[in-house]
C-alpha cells in the first residue's frame, strides 16, 4: 500500500515508518521537523519505498499523485514543555492540520487514523479511564491548546465520517516511551534518564505521588497498526494499564542507571493530571492487542539508546 504518515520524523512516527517499510509498504513521511528529527529517518532516505516531505500540515500540502490507501495523522507537538511554548502551532496542527488530512483522505478514498491522547480525559474523575468517560478538561488552561485541540480533532473525524463517509480511526495514546525520545523533550522518562546519566538532581514535582502508565514504543506501534487494519472506528485507548507513581519510576530509573543523583522537589505544574491509567478492555477484545514489553525491560532498552546517543 501507499501510506502517508504525518509527524513521521517524530518519536512514534519514525518507529511507525520503520514498521511499515519493513512490511513492504510505500511510505510518504510528512514532517516540519519542529519536534521531529531528520536523524530518526536518516536510514530510510535512500529507500525507494520512502519519500520525505518537509512540510507544516497547517499549510496546504502539495498535490500527491496516485492512490493513498492509509493516512496516519500523528503530527503535533506532544510534550507539555513543547506545546506550552508553541500553543498556537499545536492547536492548529490538531484542527486545521486535521481538516487538511481529512480532505486528503476524502479525495483519495483513504483510511485516516488520528492519534488523540489520554489528555482528552483531563484531570479524571473516573479511574481507570475508559473510552465512555467524557473527561474533565480545563478548556482555557495552559494545556488546553493540546487537550482541547485533540478533542476537537476527534469531533472533526466523526463529522467527516457522518457527513461524507470517510473511514476514520481514533486512538487515545497514553504515555509512550523508548528510543528516539529527545533528551530535552520535557517528559518524565527522558528527564529522569538524562538527569540520572549525568548524576544531576532528579526533579520530582509535588511529592511524586501522581501516577502514570507507561507503554513501550514497539507495543504502541503494534496497537496503531492493528487499529488501522481493523473495522473499528474508536475511540480506543492504547497504553499500558500498569500504573505507578512518579517517585517509583524515578527510583527504578536511578537503580537501572546506577546513578548518584539525589531527589529535588518542585511545585506541581498547573493542570497536571494527578492520575492516569487506561482501561484497555476494548483494545484487548476488539483488536487483540495488549502490551508485551514490561517497564523494566523497556527502560533498559531506552537507557542503552540514550547512552549511545550523547551520554
Amino acid at each position: 500500500m501507499k501510506i502517508l504518515i504525518t509527524g513521521g520524523a517524530g518519536f512514534i512516527g519514525s518507529h511507525l515508518c520503520d514498521r511499515l517499510i519493513n512490511e513492504g509498504h510505500n511510505i510518504i513521511c510528512v514532517d516540519n521537523l519542529g519536534s521531529g528529527n531528520i536523524n530518526n529517518i536518516k536510514h530510510l532516505l535512500k529507500s525507494k519505498k520512502f519519500t520525505f516531505i518537509r512540510h507544516n500540515i497547517i499549510e496546504q500540502l502539495r498535490l500527491i499523485e496516485g492512490r493513498i490507501h492509509q493516512i496516519y495523522h500523528l503530527a503535533s507537538r506532544a510534550s507539555p514543555r513543547d506545546y506550552q511554548e508553541y500553543p498556537v502551532e499545536t492547536a492548529l496542527a490538531n484542527s486545521i492540520g486535521t481538516d487538511r488530512m481529512l480532505k486528503l483522505a476524502l479525495a483519495k478514498n483513504a483510511k485516516l487514523l488520528f492519534t488523540s491522547t489520554s489528555e482528552a480525559y483531563g484531570e479524571p474523575k473516573e479511574h481507570p479511564q475508559n473510552e465512555a468517560y467524557f473527561g474533565n478538561v480545563n478548556p482555557v488552561g495552559i494545556r488546553s491548546c493540546y487537550d482541547e485541540s485533540k478533542r476537537f480533532g476527534e469531533a472533526l473525524l466523526m463529522a467527516y465520517h457522518r457527513e461524507y463517509g470517510v473511514d476514520v480511526k481514533i486512538v487515545r495514546i497514553f504515555n509512550t516511551y523508548g528510543p528516539r525520545m529527545r533528551k530535552d523533550d520535557g517528559r518524565v522518562i527522558p528527564n529522569f534518564i538524562t538527569q540520572c546519566l549525568t548524576h544531576k538532581p532528579i526533579t520530582i514535582y509535588g511529592e511524586g505521588l501522581q501516577t502514570r502508565s507507561f507503554c513501550y514504543i514497539s507495543d504502541m506501534v503494534e496497537g496503531l497498526v492493528k487499529m488501522m487494519n481493523s473495522s473499528e472506528i474508536g475511540p480506543k485507548n492504547l497504553g499500558n494499564p500498569n500504573e505507578m507513581t512518579i517517585i517509583e519510576l524515578a527510583k527504578l530509573i536511578k537503580k537501572l542507571t546506577k546513578s548518584r543523583s539525589k531527589f529535588t522537589y518542585n511545585q506541581l505544574p498547573k493542570d497536571d493530571p494527578t492520575k492516569r491509567q487506561p482501561d484497555i478492555s476494548k483494545a484487548r477484545k476488539l483488536l487483540g492487542w495488549e502490551p508485551t514489553v514490561g517497564l523494566e525491560e523497556g527502560l533498559k532498552r531506552t537507557i542503552i539508546w540514550f547512552k549511545k546517543n550523547g551520554f
